[in-house]
């Protein structure tokens, strides 16, 4: 998991141009084990971004050093909510995300799903705290 944190939060600072923190990791989803000896790739994508908040996405794919596969096989994929922040640690503003490709449209649409459902939760969860 930390190796997905350090990989999304690269593409966050390289997006924001500097400094961003881990705000939330959102969903993990783990569809293969990992194996002794697999070459791991993970790639990263800033899938939308609010004021000073971006969502990252993350395919962690495996290379199987036993297998005859060409083709690396998809082990997890996971959503995390990064934001920028200055030098004393407040909250900064980060450049949009543009979607470019229909494929990176359907990313930021989802991704606003995604921050609906978490909002929401928050909002249910405090909701019953001060009931």
């Amino acid at each position: 998991m930390k190796f997905v944190d350090d990989v999304a939060g690269a593409a966050a600072a390289r997006h924001s141009g500097g400094t961003a923190v881990t705000a939330a990791i959102d969903e993990i989803v783990f569809s293969e084990a990992v194996r002794v000896g697999d070459l791991v790739h993970a790639h990263a994508q800033v899938n939308w971004t609010g004021q000073t908040s971006m969502e990252v996405g993350v395919r962690v794919v495996a290379e199987r050093w036993d297998s005859a596969e060409d083709e690396p096989v998809p082990v997890a994929t996971a959503y995390l909510v990064f934001v920028g922040v200055d030098v004393g640690g407040l909250p900064r503003p980060v450049r949009p995300v543009l979607p470019e490709t229909l494929e990176d449209e359907r990313r930021y649409r989802e991704a606003e799903i995604r921050r609906a459902h978490r909002l929401a939760r928050r909002r249910a969860i405090q909701a019953h705290r001060e009931a």
